[in-house]
């Protein structure tokens, strides 16, 4: 006791020009003892933590190439669908509006699965969850369809908020490099997704098969996390004089992340859903604007692995967020104002910008002390910004409808894009929830 009171760090000493106030020396010292605490206790020795290393590096990847297949692999395959199950448009329109409201209900209940059974054993749950679903919904008619989808991405928006807590616990050197490799793992699968069921449904004779053989790819995922999760016990007990029961609900910051997040994610929503069509409307063949699509997406992955870990590094991220945001903005102002005269330009430009999401998952972990904490944020983030994009490609439609042409739609998104740049660099700043 008497030497910790008698502490006095180095720099605190040196400096006798601008001695810090009490209580700010009171903080400094309470962080760097706790530090020093973390430090004699490896994450691979707390239970309920999964202990980092290249085999769960890999169980991290395999997840999240699962993480959008489900989702991307239905679009290409849409018409087969209704076809065959002789759906309406309203059963389309419920299909492709349920992954966004389910990500925001299951993700708000993963913060309370992972305390009460662990987080490894909770990720195992969800890819069991979403391997069921995607074998359920090729098996029978429309409303099958519609209940196997909703079980699958219950399994998603579970592993969404729950893998930013295990690159927190497990990778706490990596945060950056981690979700990077995260992201562009999910976003290569999305592009698979998408790039491969069309030629996957000629070779397997069907929709049906071609939607079912993406069970395959969760389970080989689930086989490889249960190997990496093995020795992880019961969520650990919150160590006294935790804020582990405030509410982030009264958290200033807790509000502006999820602001971010959800913004970013309402753009996405709205480009995958109907970008497509805007170039058509402006003179692009379907193919072409389904290809101009994918070239967004890939986009993602190189800038999604050089980024993060950057980014990580350094105090702030407010600077990476909005100039990612800047390349956003001038591809909306191309689209409003020539949305015909370079398509292709246009869409480098908007997967630049829409790569922000691996900074949005980063900032996640960054702005949290601790995992319980990242488990909090992450599940109030997606859980609240999942269900704030739910409404983007709906309200971006209704606009259309309302006003004939695209351009006031696309005047909204630019002004959401800008709300996000704003938000975003205030969510960037180093601070904690």
């Amino acid at each position: 006791m008497y030497a910790i009171v008698a502490y006095v760090p180095a720099d605190f000493r040196d400096s006798a020009a601008a001695r810090p106030s009490a209580a700010t020396y009171a903080e400094r010292l309470e962080l760097e003892l706790e530090g020093s605490l973390e430090e004699e206790v490896p994450a691979r020795r707390r239970p309920g933590v999964v202990a980092g290393g290249a085999l769960l590096a890999v169980a991290v990847v395999l997840t999240a190439m699962n993480l959008r297949p489900a989702i991307t692999s239905i679009g290409p395959l849409l018409a087969e669908m209704r076809e065959g199950l002789g759906a309406s448009a309203l059963w389309a329109s419920v299909l492709t509006t349920l992954p966004g409201l389910c990500f925001a209900g299951a993700g708000l209940a993963a913060p309370m699965l992972s305390r009460r059974f662990g987080i490894g054993r909770a990720i195992a749950f969800a890819l069991v969850v979403l391997t069921a679903g995607l074998v359920l919904r090729v098996l029978d008619g429309q409303f099958v369809v519609l209940g196997g989808t909703l079980v699958a991405t219950a399994g998603i928006a579970l592993v969404n908020v729950l893998i930013p807590v295990v690159i927190k616990d497990s990778f706490p050197a990596r945060v950056g490099l981690m979700t990077g490799i995260y992201t562009a793992a999910l976003q290569g699968g999305g592009a698979a997704g998408s790039a491969l069921s069309p030629p996957l449904e000629s070779a397997l004779g069907g929709w049906r098969a071609s939607l079912g053989s993406w069970a395959v790819l969760a389970a080989g995922a689930l086989v490889v996390w249960l190997l990496a999760s093995r020795g992880t016990g019961r969520p650990p007990r919150p160590a006294a004089g935790t804020t582990a029961g405030r509410s982030l609900l009264r958290s200033p910051l807790a509000w502006i992340v999820t602001l971010f997040f959800g913004l970013q994610s309402f753009i996405a929503y709205v480009v995958m859903g109907w970008l497509p069509q805007v170039f058509i409307d402006a003179g692009v063949s379907k193919a072409d604007a389904g290809l101009l699509l994918g070239l967004i997406s890939v986009i993602a992955v190189p800038i999604s692995l050089v980024i993060p870990p950057i980014a990580a590094r350094q105090g702030s991220q407010s600077p990476w967020i909005v100039g990612l945001g800047v390349f956003g903005v001038a591809a909306m102002l191309g689209l409003i104002i020539a949305p015909g005269f370079s398509p292709l330009l246009w869409s480098i430009l908007l997967g630049i910008g829409m790569s922000v999401f691996s900074l949005a998952l980063t900032v996640i972990a960054l702005r949290a002390r601790t995992g319980a904490e990242t488990a909090r944020l992450s599940g109030m983030a997606q859980g609240f910004g999942y269900l704030l994009a739910a409404v983007g490609p709906f309200a971006f439609g209704l606009l259309h409808d309302a006003t004939g042409s695209w351009s006031v739609s696309l005047i909204v998104l630019l002004v959401v894009m800008v709300a996000q740049m704003i938000f975003g660099g205030l969510a960037g700043r180093r601070r904690f929830v």
